[in-house]
């Protein structure tokens, strides 16, 4: 949601601009440019401002030529949008760009017809609304930490929360509560999008604010994260499968697998708070690896040791969200015996 400290301030500066350094009587234009701008979405807010901008511009001065021509009315307003939106398409394929062209239009043939000002001064103000939308994100920024660690503590919950009832369903040896944590793994994806573009965002905010410059340390770690934790989520969704699957067969798994998962669920949450707290992820980082350090069970069913392999994988995620190399990581992994008899890691 927009800052509401950066709608209102912004619109009032834009307006206080167009009148009086502009010398514009109705700047309709500035305001509206600064709301839009500022409530453009998720990342990539710099390409979508000047988007906007030029769709405003053109939408208004497309829309003032028309206007001068052919007056204002409902079939009049068809015709602009439809000449105005067409433009558009050919100029620039954004769905943003066309539509605001359109919607631009739509307020110079309905909303100011016959206005004293021009379409080069409010071609002007639109200019001055977006670049104002601009400053007040960089001179009244959210927090990027803030953005980001709230979606990145979304994607470790899921992922803790799926091997906990994982575990469950192993002590139990309940198959209604596996096939649960798999119907939970499948709802997960939409957190890992959403920690995707809350990280753009915090990126965008640091690199046009100098006031959050400090933070791009910290916000690293997060980007050294994303894509693992992206990953142990999509495993431990595989994991829950086999957990189903291993249940149904004659050797079912131990309960010292559901303890590891505890373990590996626990340092997930570890991971999350050390993270949010801006240290290096070092206790996290300690507890994934006396997981990875454990001695294979042995005698398991073909899915159990599949759910076992998954598990593996998503120690070797965590402990490359953690800052580590994959090689480092996979190397920490106490090797498995193939049926050649080779020692192997996985």
């Amino acid at each position: 949601m927009p800052s509401i400290a950066q709608c209102s301030l912004g619109a009032a500066l834009a307006w206080i601009i167009a009148v009086y350094l502009l010398g514009h009587d109705h700047p309709l234009f500035a305001p509206i440019s600064v709301m839009i701008c500022v409530g453009v979405g998720l990342g990539q807010r710099l390409r979508r401002v000047v988007e906007l901008v030029l769709g405003v511009s053109l939408g208004v001065g497309i829309g003032d030529l028309l206007v001068s021509w052919i007056g204002s009315g409902p079939w009049q307003m068809a015709l602009v949008i439809a000449l105005a939106m067409t433009v558009a398409a050919l100029l620039n394929s954004g769905e943003l760009f066309v539509s605001q062209v359109g919607s631009s239009a739509v307020l110079v043939t309905m909303l100011v017809p016959g206005a004293d000002s021009g379409g080069v001064d409010r071609m002007a103000d639109a200019l001055t609304g977006g670049l104002v939308g601009i400053a007040a994100v960089a001179l009244l920024p959210a927090s990027p930490l803030t953005i980001a660690g709230k979606h990145l503590s979304g994607v470790l919950d899921a992922l803790s929360t799926l091997l906990e009832q994982a575990a469950e369903a192993i002590e139990k040896g309940d198959m209604d509560l596996a096939a649960e944590a798999l119907e939970c793994g499948r709802r997960t994806q939409t957190v890992v999008e959403e920690f995707a573009a809350a990280l753009e965002n915090s990126k965008e905010i640091i690199r046009i604010s100098p006031l959050r410059w400090h933070h791009r340390a910290r916000l690293a770690r997060y980007g050294t994260a994303a894509v693992p934790v992206d990953l142990a989520l999509r495993n431990a969704r595989v994991l829950a499968r086999r957990t189903l699957a291993a249940l149904g067969e004659t050797s079912p798994p131990p309960a010292e697998l559901a303890e590891s998962l505890r373990e590996v669920s626990e340092a997930a949450l570890l991971l999350q708070l050390e993270l949010g707290a801006g240290r290096e992820p070092m206790l996290a980082r300690q507890a994934l690896l006396a997981v990875a350090a454990r001695e294979r069970p042995r005698n398991l069913g073909f899915s159990a040791n599949v759910t076992l392999a998954q598990l593996r994988s998503i120690a070797v995620d965590l402990l490359e969200a953690t800052g580590m190399d994959h090689d480092e990581a996979t190397a920490a992994l106490t090797p498995l015996d193939d049926p050649s008899g080779e020692s192997v890691r996985g």
